[in-house]
């Protein structure tokens, strides 16, 4: 394992000790609404402090975009890009279904990535061209060839994005009636890690953030899958996301490509 996904693996077991050891006690943390559905919580902040100090007493020159903090040092070779919990809302009600997501980003490119399942101790791991791991075992997206029979993640348009519904539910309908079954567990970082390791066989979201999905785009390329815009273009962290094996990637984005408005082809 290389070294920098050794001290990411570190550092997010000791942000999944922090979230868990607070699972308890929802009730009395401080959250506040940065907008309207969206919320922090002081472990939040407390899970990506423990990052970042674990990260920097190995590589004090590193840089970080992370969800809480923002951005420091983003001229650094290396710049890590953070979510100590993506799912903050699932925690909030005990719904087991959140994550810590890290990407270490070199000169622009991602080249290794950690998504970390406190709840049920499973860690992701990828480095460029050495494959993708689930507790250190190798994984592959699936071979499904067409959406029949496929299991396919989502998320729903919310917050800022809900002016997306409409053509989102266009989708929706369109990849509902090919697929056998749709789910939106909530945390995108791990929704694209269960791409990459079979256990779902495409996904797409509208209206994300790098640090939702920095980690799982490496994922998913190392497992042999396809991530892309909803036109097919090139990803580049931007908010729209199309992923899965090649053949359910290509059929998603078929599915997708009548219900595109102008904003979402760019």
């Amino acid at each position: 394992m290389h070294p920098l996904v050794n001290i990411a693996v570190r550092a997010a077991r000791r942000a999944g000790n922090v979230i868990l050891r607070n699972l308890n006690r929802v009730d009395a943390l401080t959250v506040v609404e940065k907008g309207r559905n969206d919320f922090v919580t002081e472990v939040d902040r407390a899970a990506e402090a423990e990052i970042i100090a674990t990260v920097q007493r190995s590589y004090p020159t590193h840089g970080f975009l992370a969800e809480e903090s923002g951005s420091t040092s983003p001229d650094a070779e290396y710049v890590w890009i953070v979510d100590p919990l993506d799912g903050t809302t699932n925690f909030l009600h005990g719904f087991p279904q959140f994550c810590v997501s890290m990407a270490a980003q070199y000169r622009g490119k991602i080249e290794h990535a950690v998504v970390y399942d406190p709840w049920r101790q499973e860690i992701f791991t990828a480095s460029r061209g050495d494959g993708a791991y689930l507790d250190g075992r190798r994984i592959r997206v699936t071979k499904a060839k067409t959406l029949e029979g496929t299991l396919i993640g989502t998320g729903f348009p919310y917050r800022e994005n809900l002016h997306y519904l409409d053509p989102y539910l266009a989708m929706f309908r369109a990849v509902s009636m090919k697929a056998a079954g749709l789910r939106r567990p909530g945390s995108a970082a791990l929704d694209l890690a269960y791409v990459a390791a079979g256990r779902t066989d495409g996904f797409w979201e509208l209206g994300l953030s790098p640090w939702d999905t920095a980690a799982g785009w490496l994922l998913i390329q190392e497992a042999g899958g396809m991530v892309g815009t909803l036109t097919g273009g090139e990803y580049q962290l931007g908010p729209h996301v199309v992923a899965g094996g090649p053949k359910v990637y290509e059929a998603l984005i078929a599915e997708i490509a009548p219900h595109l408005t102008d904003e979402l082809r760019r």
